[in-house]
């Protein structure tokens, strides 16, 4: 409740992202580690507290100017207390554990604080200051790595680039999706590692390959030379990595086919990562009879005069927009084609990164995060021209 609290204010989510460490405890406003002389002249940390007014779950304008703080006496650099801020000394229990020593009082000119980043670095910066000059590494603002408490997030710590960013209302559009990633290879494997940074609800991976020595030179990350020797499961070795930041990825260590389909369980959309076939066809048909969008990505490279040649494809399929993947033969399905070429095995990580980029932006794009323009369902990247082509927009004629 602490950490939802937090980001649902920008007085207390802006203290957080400038790094301090912002907690509410007790109901009281809590920077802790804000480092301060003691009596004996050393740097010291302690905690410094406010009450907090709030009307439901937002903050309103600090109700008093009055601080409170667990720790030593204050001092200044040569160890006298700092007068001109106690305003008394006792030690008091506030409740849940929270204990304070303090209670200070600097009153801004205009006889409040506007908010409580103000109030809160006011009485960090007198503190940290004196500290800061027995020791210049001193600061209030340790940038310390903060867990997520809110069990509703899908991350396991906070989304603090997107908070600084300031695009926390357009991330909210990707919030409560379930994605499929079908194919753990080269592309799938990058398709996750941006997917696995959006707020999406639940990710299911699905391939039943192992990874393997050659899969660590075009996937994400550097693997150890011993987890190769384990042979592990792609999508047990990826889920791994993911999980210790996006919660609710589920691996899937099968190869799907039509009697397994029904693993797509709520998948809200899908990911095509692998090669064409039979398997694909049935998969697309699947997922065509439960209205499902998807994606499907492909490559095909191969060596000319001693250099590579090749394109990148990203194809889209909506409910809205379905016949292209047949009529023009957008998505190969046995084999021939673009995919053909993929299927020689010719990969390249930084392909593999644009590839999936390209299928991630078309998602986005999709789901309002980025503006769209071009509506197109269907693109090509050729790489020796640096060209891009849009293709099959909604509403245009077959």
């Amino acid at each position: 409740m602490s950490q939802q609290l937090i980001s649902r204010n920008p007085d207390l989510l802006r203290l957080q992202e400038e790094g301090y460490e912002v907690a509410v405890e007790a109901g009281h406003l809590v920077l802790s580690n804000i480092p301060y002389v003691t009596p004996g002249g050393l740097v010291a940390r302690g905690k410094l507290v406010s009450e907090l007014t709030l009307a439901g779950d937002r903050t309103q304008r600090p109700k008093t100017h009055v601080a409170m703080f667990a720790g030593e006496t204050p001092c200044d650099v040569r160890g006298h207390p700092l007068a001109r801020i106690i305003n008394s000394s006792a030690r008091q229990p506030l409740g849940e554990g929270l204990v304070i020593d303090h209670s200070f009082s600097s009153k801004p000119a205009v006889g409040h604080y506007a908010d409580y980043h103000e109030k809160m670095t006011t009485y960090a910066a007198i503190l940290a200051n004196e500290a800061a000059a027995i020791d210049p590494e001193a600061t209030a603002r340790t940038r310390r790595v903060v867990a997520n408490d809110d069990d509703l997030s899908p991350f396991v710590y906070l989304d603090t680039a997107t908070s600084r960013a300031g695009i926390g209302e357009v991330t909210q559009k990707l919030v409560g999706e379930r994605v499929a990633i079908i194919g753990l290879g080269g592309t799938g494997s990058y398709v996750l590692d941006q997917i696995a940074k959006t707020p999406v609800e639940r990710i299911d991976l699905f391939d039943d390959d192992d990874f393997l020595q050659h899969n660590a030179f075009r996937s994400p990350g550097a693997a150890a030379l011993d987890t190769l020797r384990e042979r592990p499961k792609k999508v047990d070795y990826l889920a791994a990595i993911y999980s210790q930041m996006h919660r609710h990825i589920v691996p899937h260590a099968v190869r799907l086919c039509p009697s397994n389909l029904d693993l797509l369980g709520s998948a809200s959309f899908v990911f095509l990562c692998l090669d064409a076939g039979e398997a694909k066809a049935a998969i697309i048909a699947e997922l065509e009879r439960r209205d499902l969008p998807f994606i499907d990505v492909g490559m095909g490279l191969h060596l000319v005069d001693g250099a590579l040649v090749g394109q990148l494809r990203v194809t889209t399929s909506t409910p809205g927009m379905r016949e292209q993947v047949r009529t023009k033969g957008r998505i190969p399905l046995e084999g021939a084609g673009l995919d053909d070429l993929y299927a020689r095995n010719i990969q390249v990580a930084d392909l593999n990164m644009a590839n999936a980029a390209f299928a991630v932006i078309r998602w986005k794009r999709l789901r309002g995060f980025y503006a769209d323009l071009e509506d197109e369902h269907f693109s090509l990247f050729t790489l020796d021209g640096n060209h891009l082509l849009n293709e099959d927009r909604r509403g245009e004629a077959a």
